[in-house]
């Protein structure tokens, strides 16, 4: 596959099943850095299964996947698990973080999965969750914060290691409107400001209207949709 100019990440003709049900149909993609990506479309319509094959979580079964110019299929599963550590940042529904830990603990977790010692990982975790208007909540565990307060420490998680793609599922499915608005706003800007790009699976208008560009994906096809400006 030879990639849009300037992607970062691409896919072209991804075909994907669960034993009799199609969930991609050729399905494509492609994303740049700094680039907002919305991908659209009802439940069951593949989105999220384009959203794990180009995170490497899911092997289609076929097409090409590019990122930065390396064909994802012909990696081994240790080097995409380190993509998905360093390179790669993701943010959940419903935040998924530890509860036992602190909140800049949770923050920090993933640097001190890559061998960052403490002090450093947590004081770079203070750093991203001020960006986030959440350090005021470093000693708290999520389960004495709000759904917004901690979706947003989910976000600084996301962003700790500096990955070059995040992946955001569904960010605000479980915040009210004005908690939502709210963690779209500061995810947008703060990834922007760092130049990641960010695949958005939504399937809300309000939400998808934080994006540059948007991705119609149904019956596991896809459908590019122009932002009009």
């Amino acid at each position: 596959m030879t990639p849009p100019p300037g992607s970062l990440l691409a896919a072209e003709n991804l075909r994907k099943a669960y034993g009799p049900t199609t969930a991609l149909d050729g399905a494509e993609f492609s994303i740049h850095p700094g680039e907002v990506v919305a991908v659209m479309g009802p439940s069951g319509s593949g989105k999220s299964t384009l959203l794990h094959c180009l995170a490497g979580i899911v092997t289609p079964d076929s097409g090409s996947i590019t990122y930065d110019g390396r064909e994802l299929s012909t990696m081994s599963d240790a080097r995409r698990s380190a993509l998905r550590r360093s390179e790669f940042g993701f943010v959940f529904q419903f935040g998924q973080l530890v509860p036992e830990l602190t909140c800049v603990e949770n923050v920090a977790l993933p640097l001190r999965l890559n061998g960052t010692p403490r002090k450093e990982a947590e004081r770079t975790a203070l750093a991203w969750m001020a960006r986030l208007e959440v350090d005021d909540l470093a000693r708290k565990r999520p389960g004495e914060v709000s759904g917004g307060q901690g979706q947003r420490v989910a976000v600084a998680r996301s962003l700790v290691t500096g990955p070059r793609v995040l992946f955001a599922d569904e960010p605000t499915g479980a915040l009210d409107s004005l908690n939502g608005e709210r963690v779209m706003e500061l995810l947008t800007e703060a990834a922007r400001s760092a130049n990641a790009a960010v695949v958005l699976v939504t399937h809300e208008a309000r939400v998808a209207a934080w994006s540059d560009r948007e991705i119609v994906v149904r019956d596991g096809r896809s459908r590019d949709m122009e932002r009009l400006v």
